[in-house]
């Protein structure tokens, strides 16, 4: 069938409005996608320094185990280097465990972690800082998780805003201020951009860690 010049420009626009729009729809969800940090096997993509024997792979989970150390993502997505974004993971800890979820950060061989906040994991340890703190700066004394069980710890971060989720409930909803005081060792407690850390607190402390996805915002 021969078309008329008319209809073929016609047909023409109506295909060329519709490749755009499923352009922006590809965009879209790949900037609502979220993406694995671990992929259950081994700790590729992933950096430790001192006592690197604290962390290992066991039943899909990373086991924290061992004297103090921290695991840095050292991977791929972003680069490693976020400032806006969404992080979760499955966690669970074992009677008298002390761990962290670092956010901010930046690799570093030994000690505590200079640069970044850290988001705590502790359930039942002697520290009365518990899940879900802002470890230092909004401390949360009740318990919303519990040893030996699963639950979801949620971190957002938006401009100056840290909201910390613990199985889907709001425990932290911080705006850094514009010049935060900090002292000391804290000097370096602030929101600028950076990758994630396990933390590896001490020998007693039993930690697993699983599900680690992170979504980058704009």
């Amino acid at each position: 069938m021969k078309l008329s010049l008319k209809y073929t420009i016609i047909l023409l626009l109506s295909l060329g409005s519709i490749n755009p729009m499923l352009g922006q729809e590809t965009k879209s969800e790949e900037a609502n996608a979220w993406f694995s940090l671990f992929n259950g096997k081994d700790l590729d993509g992933w950096k430790v320094g001192v006592n690197a024997s604290t962390f290992s792979v066991e039943d899909g989970t990373i086991k924290v185990a061992g004297d103090r150390a921290h695991l840095f993502y050292a991977g791929d997505v972003e680069n490693h280097n976020f400032k806006n974004f969404e992080f979760k993971a499955r966690v669970m800890t074992k009677p008298g465990a002390n761990s962290g979820i670092y956010i901010h950060t930046r690799y570093q061989e030994d000690g505590w972690p200079t640069y970044g906040y850290e988001v705590q994991v502790n359930n039942s340890q002697g520290d009365w800082k518990r899940t879900g703190s802002l470890y230092n700066i909004v401390d949360v004394k009740e318990n919303y998780a519990a040893d030996n069980e699963w639950y979801t710890e949620y971190v957002k971060v938006e401009g100056k805003r840290i909201i910390v989720k613990i199985n889907d409930i709001v425990v932290v909803d911080y705006t850094e201020p514009e010049n935060p005081l900090r002292e000391g060792d804290g000097v370096h407690r602030v929101l600028k951009e950076g990758t994630f850390a396990l933390q590896g607190h001490d020998p007693g402390s039993v930690v697993f860690y699983k599900d680690i996805m992170v979504r980058p915002l704009p």
